[in-house]
């Protein structure tokens, strides 16, 4: 069987800035993620898949890889999905990744002038992949594995699939899609053009990893209506809206926050305020798996608005709260076979499975609620939307191992 290898694919894609931006208002929020679009959609063509279609307005790539059986059967089309964009978080252009060989263990130092080292004491996961390869950053942007690791390891799977016509294989739906990180990944996203009875979106982290379980999430926004006066003659006059802002938060439970929670723990997550004395404005994300403590959640948030509305006049504080994406958990369970076949494969390939709720959300539970049923899998990368995100290129070789597993499990096997 001729060998691709995943690790040139990844190299090159990373070097392509795909950044989100969630302030802009369009769709793709960034015409710079058309750049990886295309190339995909070239590559795809070049290597002989089928239906490729490039959507150059709202920037979705998807393709086929026709079945190879004649035994006439019934299979389902069996998809894989990943997003091309980037966490605008840290600076996703100029990507200058570098192979740590045969890793020892120690510090590996990312930018020795600006004192960035990726380091065991801080990332004990790291010891996990003594011996390993792994590939890092320099230390000034993130390096774009989430989720371009899984993009190289589908477009890895689809051309060793074509490449090798002796392995015999079901129906393949294959899509790549803009935006997923400020959560717009699925806004336009074609189930019917797609064609896929089920799916798997390739989204995660460490080897192994298997989630159909995500939060239910939703969006929380406070405006604050201040008074600004002269400090000097402020006295029963002033309304500084910055401290409301503070003391909002302090009405929301102090260890219901991510530094505080794991596992299945919901949270309320600030993450910008912004404003001065006259007016200022706080948001939030409400994050839990749990549908009815999600529904107390979004209830408490509302309350403490109300409660400085009631102390400090109405009018004074607006609060509004949007639901954004829900636990794919009650999509998934009619149709345990996706997870029951992604076990079996890992654990004949020795990978052990890790059933992990996602402490977020990915395309798939967007897609399971539109009726495609999608859970994820690992990717081999770590430490995502920031400069000490690194891949392991032994795991990111045994995804593509799963992947090429599952198209199995649903082709001669199913």
């Amino acid at each position: 069987m001729a060998k691709i290898d995943v690790i040139e694919k990844f190299l090159r894609y990373v070097k392509i800035d795909t950044q989100s931006d969630d302030t802009t208002g369009t769709s793709p929020s960034t015409m710079k993620q058309h750049d990886l679009a295309k190339l995909l959609a070239e590559e795809l063509t070049q290597i002989g898949a089928s239906d490729v279609y490039y959507d150059k307005e709202h920037c979705y790539v998807y393709a086929s890889i026709p079945s190879n059986l004649d035994d006439g059967k019934d299979r389902p089309a069996i998809g894989f999905v990943s997003h091309m964009d980037t966490s605008d978080e840290v600076s996703g252009k100029d990507v200058n990744p570098r192979i740590v060989e045969n890793y020892d263990g120690k510090d590996i130092v990312l930018n020795a002038d600006e004192k960035v080292v990726l380091s065991p004491k801080d990332f004990p996961e790291l010891s996990n992949h003594i011996g390993e390869d792994l590939i890092v950053t320099d230390g000034t942007t993130l390096l774009g594995a989430d989720d371009k690791a899984g993009v190289s390891e589908i477009m890895t799977m689809a051309e060793t699939l074509l490449i090798n016509p002796d392995i015999k294989h079901g129906e393949i739906k294959i899509a790549f899609t803009p935006d997923e990180e400020i959560g717009a990944g699925t806004a336009f996203f074609d189930i019917d053009k797609f064609g896929a009875k089920y799916a798997y979106t390739v989204d995660g982290g460490k080897l192994g990893e298997l989630e159909y379980e995500n939060f239910n999430a939703a969006e929380g926004n406070i405006t604050v209506h201040g008074r600004s006066v002269h400090p000097g003659d402020a006295k029963n006059k002033m309304v500084n809206a910055a401290l409301l802002c503070y003391e909002f938060h302090s009405l929301l439970p102090a260890f219901q926050n991510p530094m505080y929670t794991e596992k299945r723990e919901g949270f309320f997550h600030l993450t910008e305020v912004k404003g001065g004395t006259e007016s200022a404005t706080a948001s939030y994300i409400i994050r839990d798996h749990d549908e009815k403590l999600f529904a107390k959640k979004k209830e408490l948030f509302m309350a403490a608005g109300d409660f400085l509305n009631k102390k400090y006049g109405e009018g004074t504080v607006d609060v509004e709260v949007h639901d954004q994406y829900y636990n794919m958990i009650d999509k998934i369970r009619p149709h345990m076979h996706l997870v029951d076949n992604a076990k079996k494969v890992m654990i004949e390939l020795g990978i052990t499975p890790i059933d992990s709720p996602i402490r977020g959300g990915t395309d798939g539970a967007a897609l399971s609620y539109k009726g495609l049923p999608c859970p994820n899998l690992c990717t081999g990368g770590y430490n995502y939307h920031g400069k000490y995100e690194y891949a392991s290129i032994q795991e990111m070789r045994k995804v593509v191992d799963i992947l090429l597993g599952i198209v199995n499990a649903y082709g001669i096997d199913y």
